[in-house]
């Protein structure tokens, strides 16, 4: 293969990967728990933030932040696995680039 190619080939793949990139960005990802529902971004931005239950006593409040956590993680989960489906094996090698 020549460098020509090589070169084509490299800036193909860059195409692909910053438009697989763009589509995961514009898409809404929702965590939930059992009492916390979270919605992100594909840039992991939280959208917005749902409490389940209509009445919480004091007491809940820590279980509460809880659950707020592990929707969000489970939402970070999704996009991760979405960048994962999206760009294969060149994920991982970008990871800290996305």
């Amino acid at each position: 293969m020549n460098l020509q190619a090589l070169m084509k080939q490299a800036q193909s793949m860059q195409k692909n990967i910053m438009n697989s990139k763009a589509e995961i960005e514009s898409m809404t990802f929702t965590g939930e728990s059992e009492l916390v529902e979270v919605k992100m971004n594909g840039k992991r931005e939280v959208l917005s933030v749902k409490i389940k239950s209509e009445e919480l006593e004091k007491d809940d409040i820590e279980i509460l932040e809880d659950m707020i956590a592990i929707a969000t993680n489970d939402a970070l989960k999704k996009i991760d696995k979405e960048i994962e489906n999206k760009m294969g094996s060149q994920a991982g090698a970008l990871s800290g680039l996305l």
